[in-house]
This record gives structure tokens, sequence and C-alpha cells, in this order.
């Protein structure tokens, strides 16, 4: 029901919006039919129209079918080969005190690690589909088809706080407005992925009443911590060039070595490997054509916010605000970013190019928006792709849950930049 009332009142939000800015803004007579048929770009348009975003969720979901079908046939794979129970065996000792709804050894344990790892590493393109089949996963032992469980809440929330040790999207688009370091901003955005993944993780389990405190759960946060703080210290011995070679080397060879020990233990088990491959890409397409109805609605409700000037209204409202009771505003000039971020990554990242346009690509708004568009993932696409391709209605907090962390990840975001840039 949450996600009802959110998605009604985007679009109820947005038409009143445009209708009162019709009325009585005259350069804005034309904003009906901008909502409707233009595209981003002609006359400055922000975004596209109805019609181009309903295409644009199309196509989204069609480019995913062949990686879906790609990594759901290894993990089809991995699963007949013994894989994700091997997996689920070595973290049982932490899944079982944070997803406590978990029998021991559930294969979802191990389709979470892979997603959990795949978004460390920065591979959003097998991220996708582990969390895909992780959800399907989960859905298998949730007794309420159209609710999301526990587990569902907790995963979907942890993997939306977007944990990464290596922001190589956000140093590459700053390499390619040619900043003078591109990197000075790695450090903020692992910080701030981390405190928000930590934030995420408190506010399902205070809901839950999971104790964080037990000696497995913090000494696996203690581990990974650990492990972040020397991939930091590494990276910082690099250049630019360097970093992002790396990550590029250690991207590559992690898929290259998944391949790798996936179809070599398969060939040990004695699998039919191409059989078993074949049945999970054919779940990849299905799952890629489930989401279709999800992403049209939710990104052409987003659409009509962004064409109908809510955005706007809310960032100049801000400023004002700020303005008034005396504070530092340079930050509110990256809110935008902050702002647009949980209901569209590709708009973020617009946001994040247009700023360091319009502001320069050193300047405190570009550097926080860049901080921003990486500690995080956005809210509302999550919802709309992992709890629709199980066909969940009643999304229960999740929402709520995902964001406040979101919240956590704006304040943690400028707290930091201010740190590390004054």
């Amino acid at each position: 029901m949450a996600l009802s009332r959110i998605w009604a009142a985007f679009i109820l939000v947005s038409i009143l919006v445009a209708g009162i800015r019709y009325a009585f803004v005259p350069a804005d007579k034309e904003i009906f039919s901008n909502m409707v048929v233009g595209k981003a770009g002609d006359g400055g348009q922000s975004a596209d129209g109805i019609i181009e975003t309903c295409t644009h969720a199309v196509t989204l979901a069609l480019g995913l079918i062949g990686i879906m079908a790609l990594f759901m046939g290894l993990v089809s794979i991995a699963e007949q080969a013994g894989g994700m129970r091997f997996l689920a065996r070595i973290t049982a000792p932490f899944f079982s005190k944070l997803f406590p709804e978990l029998p021991k050894g559930h294969p979802a344990m191990g389709h979470m690690v892979m997603n959990f790892s795949a978004n460390l590493l920065g591979l959003d393109n097998a991220a996708t589909p582990f969390a895909l089949k992780a959800m399907e996963s989960l859905q298998e032992l949730n007794t309420d088809k159209t609710t999301a469980s526990n587990s569902q809440i907790m995963f979907l929330c942890l993997h939306a706080s977007g944990l990464q040790l290596i922001p190589v999207s956000m140093i590459a688009l700053r390499a390619a407005a040619r900043a003078p370091d591109p990197t000075d901003i790695f450090i903020p955005i692992v910080i701030a992925t981390f405190i928000t993944t930590l934030a995420s993780m408190s506010i399902v389990a205070v809901r839950q009443k999971i104790n964080l405190f037990q000696p497995v759960i913090l000494a696996w946060i203690g581990s990974l911590s650990l492990l972040i703080a020397a991939l930091v210290f590494y990276l910082r011995t690099l250049s630019a060039d360097g970093v992002q070679s790396f990550s590029r080397a250690l991207s590559g060879g992690i898929i290259l070595f998944i391949f790798l020990l996936i179809v070599g233990v398969a060939l040990y088990r004695k699998i039919n490997i191409f059989d078993a491959f074949v049945q999970g890409a054919k779940g990849g397409f299905e799952t890629a054509v489930r989401i279709i109805p999800y992403l049209v609605g939710m990104l052409v409700a987003i659409s009509m916010l962004r064409t109908s000037g809510t955005f706007g209204v809310i960032i100049d409202g801000l400023k004002h605000f700020f303005t008034a009771i005396g504070t530092d505003t340079r930050f509110v000039d990256g809110l935008p970013t902050a702002l647009i971020k949980p209901l569209t990554s590709a708009g973020a990242r617009g946001m994040l190019v247009d700023t360091m346009n319009t502001l320069g690509k050193d300047s405190f708004a570009a550097r926080l928006s860049a901080i921003l568009q990486g500690s995080s993932e956005s809210t509302f696409y999550v919802v709309a792709v992992y709890y629709g391709s199980v066909a969940i209605r009643n999304t229960r907090y999740s929402i709520g849950a995902m964001l406040l962390a979101d919240l956590v990840s704006i304040v943690s975001s400028i707290f930091l930049c201010y740190l590390f840039f004054g």
C-alpha cells in the first residue's frame, strides 16, 4: 500500500504543480505538452516526457535480458554444482543472525553473498541478476507471496545502501570532466557508503528486533572495516589513472575468476553444464520481461515530477530557507543530486554532470554531488525492479527504512565534504 500511495502522490503533485505554473507563469504555456511528449534537452527540458519515458523503461528492461540471462545461467550451474550451498555454509554464522528466518544452509545466503560481493567491487552488471536471484530464493520461503518478508526487507535495504570499495564510475566522470585530481572524492564516497550501510542495517534491525551487538556480527563488520581501510590505504598510493586501471583489472579478473570457478567445479562434479546454463538463462529472460510494468509505472511518475518543475520549487525553497537562517549555503547547490537520487540514478548522474559544468568540476557543490551520487542506490528503482520481479505489492516499511537511510547518506555526505574540502 505504501508504494501505491507514493506513486499516486507523485502523479497528483506533478499535475497540481504543472497546473499552477500554467496558470501563473506566462512562459510555461507548453508545460502540459512537454510533460507528455517532450524530450530531454528540447528547449532546456530536464527530462523526457511520458511517451519517451515509457519507451526508455522498456528499452532499459530489454537491455537487461542479455546480462541477466548470462549470470542467472551461471548461477544455475553453480547451484547444481553445490556452489550456493557452499557459500551459504561459509556465511551462515553471520547471515543466521542478520536473517534469522532463513533455514541453515539455504541457497539464498549464497545468492546474497554474490550480490554483496559484486556491489563491493562495483560490478553493477553482475550485482543486478544476483540480487534478482536472491529475491527469488527468499520468495520461496515467504509465506505471504504478495507481502515483503523480513528477510527480503533486510536484503533490499542493504542492497540499496550501495556499499562499494572502488567508486570507479564517479572517478571516471570526474576524469572525463578533466578534474585536476579525479580521485579526491574516493575516500569520502567509501566512508559515506559504509555509514549508509550501517544505518540501513541498524534501521531494519531495530524494526525487526535483531541484536547487532552479537559477537559474530561485530566480528564481520570489523573485518569489513579493516578490508576497506587496507584498500583505501593502497589506492591512495596510486595515481588517478592507476586507480582506474587497477579497478578495471580487478573487476574483469573477478568476473573471469567466477566463470573459471563455476565451470571448473561443475566439470569436476560432472554436471550437464550447458543444459544447466540454458535452464537458468531462461529464467533471466522471463524476469527481465516481468519487471517491465513496474519499471514503466515508476519511471513515468518520476518523469512527471521532473518535467512539472516540482524539483525546482523544492530546491528554491531550500535555498531560501538556509539563507534565511544564516547557514553556509554552498551545499545547497549539490542537493539536486541528493533529491533526485532516490528516484533515478541516471537523473542524479545528469545532475552531477550539470553541476560540474555550471559551477566548476572542483567546486564544493560538484564534489558534494559526486559523493552523494556514489553513496547509495536509487530507492524507488530498487523497490520497483526487485519487488516487481517477485510480484510483491505490500512493501511494508521498506520504503521508509530506505529513505531514512538516504537521509543519513545525505547528512554524512555533506559532513564529509566539509571535512575533506572545507
